[in-house]
């Protein structure tokens, strides 16, 4: 029975390096909405990003739907940074009896900083297709991050 994997972590966490991981464990395709975002948009959608990776997100859950039904497993590398989007995810998952889990990788934020600045040295010397993560963004992110509580963890969770 295919199952979706859902990442959660604070962005630069290491959340795609443990997607790839999964991926290739699980001969599973990963859905990204940066890579997705990235591609149609370059770095900067603008005052639009967030209704645009709303959207991208509802596409999606429908997309996987069509990936799972063919048999093979999901993995979605999207954050999970709030419990409105896990919650939502849990309906619409367990309410279609399709098996999930989260996988949170939980960082410090002394290491989550010095995440950040490896990739945006990596950004700007061109080796990274990923965001530069600003002030500004790094600030809204830290605004938005919801950490997964105790009782979310209960059931379907993998932490590390």
């Amino acid at each position: 029975m295919p199952k979706v994997m859902m990442m959660c972590g604070k962005l630069c966490s290491g959340k795609s390096t443990r997607a790839e991981r999964l991926r290739k464990e699980n001969r599973a395709v990963v859905l990204s909405v940066d890579e997705i975002m990235l591609a149609l948009f370059g770095p900067d959608a603008g005052a639009k990003h967030d209704e645009y990776v709303a959207r991208l997100q509802s596409w999606l859950f429908g997309k996987s739907l069509e990936i799972l039904d063919s048999g093979v497993d999901v993995i979605l590398d999207w954050g999970f940074w709030t419990r409105k989007l896990r919650d939502s995810a849990v309906q619409f998952y367990a309410g279609k009896g399709i098996d999930y889990e989260f996988h949170y990788i939980a960082i410090d934020d002394e290491e989550w900083r010095r995440r950040i600045d490896r990739r945006n040295q990596a950004v700007l010397a061109g080796q990274s297709g990923a965001y530069y993560v600003d002030e500004g963004l790094a600030a809204k992110f830290q605004s938005v991050f919801e950490p997964p509580e105790a009782e979310e963890t209960d059931r379907h969770w993998v932490c590390s």
